[in-house]
């Protein structure tokens, strides 16, 4: 199993900090979002990564490199607009496993990926607390399974596993990722769990800066 960081977004919320710098590369204690999660995939046991890029997207190549340095093999998959969640990771497919890890670069957190390395499902969901920017959450979790019902919603952590089946069918190009999950889970196609440790979204330069204590 490999792994794939999304890492395309503009990062809107987080101008002007965004203006002249990714927001993957932006630091946290002396160290930049992209690679807290390179040392956690590293430690899980991944072997390669592959970084979606398109916004600034040189210099994160330029910093991170082939991933020798971490221990790693990194390619990437260059978009000439960005083309959404689900539309990067289908663009990335011909450079993943059957199975393979997806982490948005721009949380920040001490979750275990080796937990995600047993998929039963198409794919598996970490839903964690919702924060305060998204009380309503988005999503249940009904007896080990992701539900679209209302009740006891939590907010999905941008970590995820899937197997490639799950993209089947789906035609390239800009592609938000929420729709194929909420069909997935009406046909209980998805497994998911609630992660409570050290998470957060970071979507604005005040959450950056929490984090820097």
């Amino acid at each position: 199993m490999n792994a794939m960081i999304l890492a395309a977004g503009r990062g809107e919320r987080m101008r002007p900090l965004t203006d002249s710098c990714p927001k993957p590369l932006l630091q946290v204690k002396g160290k930049s979002l992209i690679e807290y999660h390179l040392e956690a995939l590293k430690r899980a046991g991944m072997q390669s990564v592959v970084i979606n890029l398109s916004w600034l997207g040189e210099q994160i190549e330029q910093a991170l490199g082939d991933g020798s340095r971490y221990g790693l093999k990194i390619s990437y998959s260059y978009e000439t607009e960005a083309l959404e969640t689900a539309g990067g990771i289908i663009q990335a497919l011909g450079e993943l496993d059957d199975e393979f890890v997806v982490v948005n670069a721009d949380v920040f957190t001490d979750f275990d990926f080796s937990r995600l390395l047993k998929l039963r499902h198409q794919a598996h969901l970490v839903l964690v607390p919702n924060p305060e920017h998204n009380s309503q959450g988005d999503f249940s979790l009904e007896q080990g399974l992701l539900s679209n019902q209302q009740q006891q919603r939590y907010t999905f952590s941008g970590i995820a596993c899937y197997k490639k089946i799950f993209f089947d069918g789906i035609g390239s190009g800009k592609r938000a990722l929420a729709p194929l999950l909420r069909a997935g889970a009406e046909q209980q196609q998805i497994s998911a769990e609630l992660f409570t440790g050290v998470w957060s979204d970071v979507g604005n330069p005040q959450r950056l800066q929490l984090l820097q204590h």
